[in-house]
C-alpha cells in the first residue's frame, strides 16, 4: 500500500495544476476561456445563456480532460517507467489505476470549482448549477478513464499521436455527454444516474484496458 502511495504522490506532483510544469493548468485555463468567450459568441441573450450553458459546461470539461493526454502515459512508457515497476512485481493495471485517480484529481475537483465562476458567466441559475455539479462529480471520472484508455492504445504512436488520442476520446465520450446535459433539460435523476453508470463502468474498464495496451506498445 505504502508503494501505491508513493506512486500516488508522484503522479499528483506531475499532473496537479501548478506542480512542476506550467502545461498542468491548461485544462483549467481552458475550461474558464470557454465559459468566458461563450457568451460573446451567442450574444448577451440571458435566456439562451441559461438554456445552452450546462451544456457548453460539459463540452468544456471533455476538451479539458483530453488536453493532457500526451504526456499520461507515453514519457513514462518510453523511459522504461513501466518496466521497473514490472520487475518489482506491480502490474501494469496496478499502475494504470494509481494513473487514473491521480489524473481524476489533477482536474476533476478543479473543473467543479470552476464550474461556480462558470455558471455566473453563463447566467445559469443555482438550481441548474446543482444538477451540473452532481453531473460533474458523476461524468469527471469516466471522462478521466476514457482519456486514460486512449492514451494508453495511442502511447505507441509518434508525431500525430496527441492529436488522434483527442479524436478518438470525443466520440467515446458521447454517451456520457448526451445523459449528462440531458439531466439538465429533463429534471436530473434519471441522467444523473446513467451519467454515474456509465462512468463507473467506464472507470472498471480503464486499468484492464490500459494494462493490455501498455504491454503491447512494450513488446511491440
Amino acid at each position: 500500500m505504502s508503494v501505491l502511495g508513493s506512486l500516488l504522490w508522484r503522479d499528483l506532483s506531475r499532473l496537479l495544476p501548478g506542480a512542476r510544469s506550467g502545461n498542468t493548468l491548461l485544462p483549467l485555463l481552458f475550461f474558464l476561456a470557454v465559459a468566458m468567450l461563450y457568451p460573446f459568441a451567442v450574444g448577451p441573450n440571458p435566456t439562451l445563456l441559461a438554456q445552452t450553458g450546462g451544456g457548453v459546461i460539459w463540452v468544456a470539461a471533455l476538451l479539458a480532460a483530453i488536453l493532457p493526454l500526451d504526456r499520461l502515459l507515453a514519457p513514462d512508457v518510453e523511459s522504461g517507467f513501466f518496466d521497473q515497476w514490472a520487475l518489482r512485481g506491480i502490474s501494469e493495471e496496478a499502475v494504470v489505476t494509481v494513473r487514473l485517480v491521480a489524473h481524476w484529481l489533477s482536474f476533476g475537483p478543479f473543473l467543479m470549482l470552476a464550474a461556480l465562476p462558470a455558471s455566473a458567466l453563463l447566467g445559469i441559475d443555482a438550481q441548474t448549477l446543482w444538477t451540473v455539479e452532481l453531473g460533474l462529480l458523476a461524468g469527471t471520472p469516466g471522462l478521466a478513464a476514457i482519456g486514460l484508455i486512449i492514451a494508453s492504445v495511442t502511447v505507441g504512436l509518434r508525431g500525430g499521436g496527441a492529436a488522434l488520442a483527442g479524436l478518438l476520446a470525443i466520440p467515446l465520450a458521447v454517451p456520457l455527454l448526451v445523459f449528462g446535459a440531458g439531466s439538465l433539460s429533463t429534471g436530473g435523476d434519471a441522467g444523473l444516474a446513467l451519467t454515474a453508470a456509465i462512468s463507473l463502468v467506464l472507470v472498471a474498464m480503464a486499468p484492464f484496458a490500459g494494462g493490455a495496451a501498455i504491454r503491447a506498445a512494450r513488446e511491440g
